[in-house]
């Protein structure tokens, strides 16, 4: 992880075009970042996983470049002044393969017909050049070009498509800050369903019937096997009302659609993305039996993803939340209430060695402690500060860091605030600090 990513320069802008040739997977592309340097540089280093590549420019002009491992170091013919501007393209090919490590293969993924990638934590280096740092969020435009048999579906909005003799170039476009682990293209022989369809208002009455509040619902769809459509009409079916209730607890939706892409091959986890989620044919069996997956990860959009880490150790603030997120959608459902699943997984966790939840290092990133423990943080700060000042809080917290980057330390000083009373203390107890 920490040999991911170079502090030196911050991205605000990718533009990549992708061929991909689905049965040979090849990918031949080309990506051109904008940059802005922190300090004079006369050299830097994207991250990239694999493929030749046949050209570096810096602004026009041709850059030295040398490969080693996972890092491309680049060499521009005329330094980059501190706080400067600058333009790189890569010309590359060759073909995707995910990214190995110790949570194993991540990133671009072939499947049984098409493509599935899910870069956290490190695989976004498996197709694109990136600075791969969860704090470095950018705007991006993605072009992909493949076989017309198949979808395509990416981490925007889509902008145009054009067909051509046997494929089909999408256009798509993510306006708002991404980190380079939560962009993901999904290709396959998907059939789409509307869940809620892009025009739908949602429409709140008063007591007396009169309307209070007339809102334009989030549009929302999913991508799904011919041969799952009616268990994902089924186990989707209560998506829309999960959205609400989120939109009522944390705060509006912070994008503008929201995906699920069910993929024809199983996955062990589902995986969120920006504005996305992917989950395999395996979460998806007509009854409902994953649903709680199925919050987990529309949590996601507001935190971890509108909301992102500015390091991994943090990563409890993603996870803890999305958990919490599980259980208040299982109360509101009519499933076990948050105090009794609390009071199951307290019970659980303290037959568990201690973990620090702000840093719990590399090997416990996704360790069910993270997750578990910090949605029990959570439902011991609300117990302390009361459902009043609990829900505003939450609802705060992601507004006022929407398409931003927090710390475990920015969320105690906010918490304090809404709490009124000092909580190192409190934090420190339950293994948060």
């Amino acid at each position: 992880m920490a040999d991911h990513g170079d502090p030196s320069y911050r991205v605000r802008h990718y533009d990549l075009e992708l061929d991909y040739k689905i049965g040979p997977n090849r990918l031949a592309a080309r990506a051109r970042i904008t940059a802005v340097a922190g300090d004079a540089l006369s050299r830097f280093t994207l991250d990239l996983s694999g493929f030749k590549v046949t050209g570096v420019t810096v602004d026009g002009r041709a850059a030295k470049f040398t490969r080693r491992g996972h890092k491309l170091a680049v060499k521009p013919a005329k330094p980059v002044p501190a706080g400067g501007e600058f333009d790189v393209e890569v010309r590359y090919a060759g073909n995707p393969r995910p990214v190995g490590g110790r949570w194993g293969d991540i990133g671009w993924d072939e499947l049984t017909d098409g493509v599935l990638v899910a870069s956290q934590p490190i695989g976004a280096p498996s197709w694109f050049p990136c600075n791969d740092r969860p704090a470095d969020k950018a705007s991006y435009r993605v072009t992909v070009t493949t076989s017309s048999s198949h979808l395509v579906l990416l981490t925007g909005d889509l902008v145009s498509t054009r067909r051509n003799a046997s494929t089909t170039t999408w256009v798509y476009e993510r306006a708002e800050p991404t980190a380079c682990y939560l962009m993901s293209v999904q290709i396959g022989r998907y059939e789409e369903l509307e869940l809620v369809p892009a025009n739908r208002v949602n429409v709140l009455l008063g007591r007396d019937n009169e309307i209070r509040v007339v809102a334009r619902a989030v549009p929302q769809r999913a991508a799904v096997p011919h041969r799952l459509r009616g268990a994902a009409e089924h186990d989707f079916g209560r998506q829309p009302r999960m959205m609400e209730t989120f939109e009522r607890l944390f705060g509006p939706y912070p994008f503008r659609e929201y995906v699920v892409v069910v993929t024809v091959d199983e996955l062990e986890d589902p995986v969120e993305a920006q504005g996305m989620a992917i989950f395999g044919a395996n979460h998806v069996d007509g009854r409902g039996t994953h649903e709680r997956l199925v919050a987990h990860e529309l949590a996601h959009q507001w935190f971890g993803n509108s909301l992102t880490v500015a390091g991994w150790r943090h990563i409890w603030l993603n996870e803890g939340f999305a958990t919490y997120a599980e259980w208040l959608w299982s109360e509101e459902s009519g499933g076990p209430s948050v105090a009794e699943l609390a009071r199951q997984w307290s019970e659980r966790m303290s037959r568990l060695p201690g973990l620090r939840l702000a840093d719990p290092g590399v090997a416990n990133l996704f360790d069910v402690r993270v997750y578990k423990r910090g949605a029990l943080t959570l439902h011991a700060l609300r117990e302390l500060a009361g459902d009043g000042r609990f829900f505003p809080m939450l609802r705060s917290w992601a507004d006022e860091h929407r398409h931003g980057t927090v710390t475990t330390d920015d969320f105690v000083a906010h918490a304090e605030r809404h709490a009124g009373v000092p909580l190192t203390s409190f934090f420190g107890e339950h293994g948060v600090m």
